[in-house]
């Protein structure tokens, strides 16, 4: 008869459903459960903040498909990481966090960090509970994972008190739940399915948007392959860049403000009417258009407007339904439409105008220069983090991207102060390729001893701060007596603090500063940053719309 202790089920017990990542902060009561995680063969990265793990293990579902764990001791240690739990709520990321407890027989007498953990979960999680026993551990786990990916994906919490993780159980009295697979492959309406099709050859003014749950869903193929039939102009959202190739000639993203204003007909594939979108009403969009809308959730169609055509079902399955149709009844957009050469037009007069920024040599640099140095160094095989204000809203028109899930920025959530968890999360998920984490020197600083983390493993990562003093618009010089609030220390020397850890830093003012710590850090496969200053009175393009509908 042999007996395994509460933390060994546990670890178990994910390593049986798939979970192969976990990131977190080991402390009392969960230690033990890291211990053995590793030994059935979890790979588990210690960070120094729960906040950071917790964005690290929501990317990682939203890269692979799979959640990966977060795991954190009881009280603030659980809290820290809703930080996380709300980012994969707002983006819809798989993930599960693992909160330590007091032991159970304490509930109620003031316990060491005792906390109302489930009710702090439970605003952004789709489940949350604590076992009831060791003999039921598999099947909670197997509830969390199954939850966090059907339907909508999200976030599930477990509560995990110590005397469920130091108890012991003989093996004989629990069983392991067969394999959560993948959820589902639903179908849409075949009506719906060809009035989409019907609405969309109508359109004279059409527009397809391609959001981040077709690259969650990996439906690159099937949404090339019906691209490339059409022939209808596509908008990527920030993260549904690289779905099809930012190189396709169909692609409007240099035209965005005039593609979603001047569109008739708007097919969202994955992609919600949120902020980002501006909830799909006017100035930003005509007051009379129509939206065909597909999405994994039933209750996504019809946010904020009508829907025309409503399509509900996976990406990758609901457009092989598309295709199979256009196959029988195929359509193509005529390529000679007054449409496409308008929004051609502009954006060839958009890509002028940046392309003139990019090549500016003056000193201090502005963001665009910075931009095209990472754009022209960056291998073809590498995944990008972006966040920062005009850091991230700029990269997304001068970083190009041709393969799905390239390219991770802030989100749904706008959240800030995620990019260093995430740069560790996908040199986790794929050690083989290069991570360029490019931030702003306040995003940066959110999470900035995190990089203590990527030298300690090894990380295939490049930081690159883009620095010009300050939150947003940067500054000239501090007044220490009075300082602005969105002020920073002036010329900050961030590079320095990843040589306390082994890493190489790089510092530069100008473009051959740049040029040269670029090409080396870049081609460096051990963590460096390279701090580069730029002109803090440097802006963005002026716009047409705000990127917030006010």
């Amino acid at each position: 008869m042999t007996k395994i202790d509460g933390a060994t089920l546990i670890a178990r017990s994910l390593k049986s459903q798939g979970v192969d990542l976990m990131f977190g902060v080991v402390g009392f009561p969960v230690v033990p459960i890291a211990v053995a995680a590793q030994k059935e063969g979890i790979r588990y990265f210690g960070f120094r903040n729960e906040q950071a793990a917790s964005y690290a293990a929501g990317v990682a579902g939203y890269l692979t498909g799979r959640p990966a764990a977060c795991l954190t001791v009881s009280g603030p240690g659980m809290i820290h990481a809703i930080a996380g739990l709300s980012n994969a709520w707002s983006n819809c990321w798989p993930m599960i966090l693992l909160g330590g407890a007091n032991d159970s027989y304490q509930n109620g007498q003031g316990a060491f960090q005792e906390a109302p953990q489930i009710e702090a979960a439970r605003p952004f999680v789709k489940y949350a509970a604590r076992p009831d026993s060791l003999a039921r551990i598999p099947d909670y786990i197997e509830q969390a994972v199954r939850t966090s990916l059907y339907g909508r994906p999200g976030a599930t919490y477990l509560d995990l008190p110590n005397d469920i993780i130091t108890d012991k159980i003989e093996e004989e009295d629990f069983n392991l739940p067969p394999y959560c697979p993948a959820p589902p492959a639903t179908l849409a309406d075949p009506r719906e399915v060809k009035k989409a099709i019907e609405v969309l050859r109508s359109a004279k003014q059409p527009l397809v948007i391609v959001g981040k749950g077709a690259a969650y869903s990996q439906a690159e193929d099937q949404v090339r392959e019906f691209i490339n039939t059409t022939q209808l102009p596509f908008l990527p959202t920030p993260m549904g860049k690289g779905v099809i190739p930012d190189s396709h000639k169909l692609s409007v993203a240099s035209a965005r403000s005039d593609a979603l204003g001047g569109a008739d007909v708007v097919f969202l594939i994955g992609a919600r009417l949120n902020w980002i979108l501006h909830f799909g009403l006017p100035p930003r969009f005509k007051e009379d258009v129509k939206f065909i809308h597909l999405d994994i959730a039933a209750d996504e169609i019809g946010t904020n407007v009508p829907c025309e055509v409503p399509l509900v079902g996976d990406a990758s399955s609901v457009m092989d339904q598309l295709n199979t149709a256009l196959k029988e009844d195929s359509f193509t957009f005529d390529k000679d439409s007054e449409w496409l050469a308008t929004l051609s037009e502009k954006a060839r007069d958009n890509e002028k105008a940046v392309e003139a920024m990019c090549d500016d040599e003056q000193v201090p640099m502005g963001y665009y220069r910075v931009l095209r140095e990472i754009r022209d160094q960056m291998p073809p095989d590498h995944l990008l983090v972006s966040e920062g204000a005009n850091t991230m809203d700029i990269s997304r028109s001068v970083l190009m991207h041709d393969e799905p899930r390239q390219r991770i920025d802030a989100g749904s959530f706008g959240t800030m102060g995620v990019g260093t968890g995430f740069a560790i999360a996908a040199a986790a998920v794929s050690p083989e390729k290069k991570v360029v984490c490019v931030q702003g020197d306040s995003a940066f600083g959110f999470s900035g001893m995190e990089i203590e983390v990527a030298c300690r493993y090894q990380l295939p990562i490049t930081f690159v701060i883009v620095n010009n003093n300050g939150i947003g618009g940067g500054f000239d010089s501090l007044d220490r007596n009075q300082p602005n609030p969105a002020q920073y220390t002036i010329a900050a020397r961030y590079e320095r603090m990843i040589e306390a850890f082994g890493g190489k830093g790089y510092f530069a003012t100008t473009p051959e500063e740049m040029t040269t710590a670029l090409k080396e850090a870049i081609r460096d496969p051990n963590p460096n940053i390279v701090n580069i200053m730029i002109d803090p009175k440097a802006q963005r393009k002026p716009q047409k719309f705000e990127w917030l509908t006010r």
